[in-house]
């Protein structure tokens, strides 16, 4: 199975593993492109704005004329929890320490996707809430030393072992707290190009 456009290359900009599958299992063939940005945000930012500064901001590494008749895809999560953003833990204290934080109460997924085409921009957004049950320290430290999820916002993959055996509730994309609001990206590639060719 296959959908394309063929008068179009998709560019992912993310070096992400499970956003490269998510277009994969959609379908898509994608061209991974990835530049480096500091990823720093003004601090009067919250919530969802900052995935969204962020998208954008890794979308601006790309200059237009280089992308012709590409489709440029950027995106961020972050986890937010009691007005603070979570990003990805640089180590494992930095890791234990999150998920002791996240640990018997409720946060939420924001993630931001950003899309140029032909001087068009434009954002679709997603946010879930996650709730975890009680995590006890030896499951934190079993979980991070097997899983070292140094690549994931919050600590945390919730399709891994954590995820099984800690989360007690899930409101909203299930698939937007693995990296990517799937159904968004897909209509809202549709509506910048119109419909794919099924194969």
């Amino acid at each position: 199975m296959s959908l394309q456009y063929p008068d179009h290359k998709i560019i992912l900009a993310s070096g992400s593993p499970r956003r490269k599958k998510f277009f994969e299992d959609m379908g898509f063939t994608v061209d991974i492109q990835v530049r480096e940005v500091d990823e720093v945000f003004p601090t009067e930012l919250v919530a969802q704005q900052i995935p969204a500064y962020l998208a954008e901001l890794k979308a601006s590494a790309f200059s237009e004329e280089s992308l012709g008749n590409s489709v440029l895809i950027t995106s961020d999560t972050i986890v937010w929890h009691k007005e603070a953003a979570l990003g990805k833990p640089k180590d494992h204290k930095e890791a234990t320490a999150m998920l002791s934080r996240l640990s018997a109460d409720t946060h939420w997924v924001y993630t931001a996707v950003y899309f140029t085409y032909k001087g068009k921009k434009i954002q679709c957004s997603e946010a879930t809430e996650v709730t975890f049950a009680p995590l006890s320290q030896n499951e934190i430290e079993y979980y991070v030393g097997h899983y070292k999820p140094y690549d994931k916002a919050g600590a945390y993959g919730i399709q891994e072992w954590l995820g099984l055996v800690g989360i007690t509730k899930i409101n909203g994309s299930y698939n937007n707290v693995v990296g990517l609001p799937t159904q968004k990206v897909y209509a809202t590639l549709k509506a910048l190009l119109g419909n794919p060719e099924y194969h």
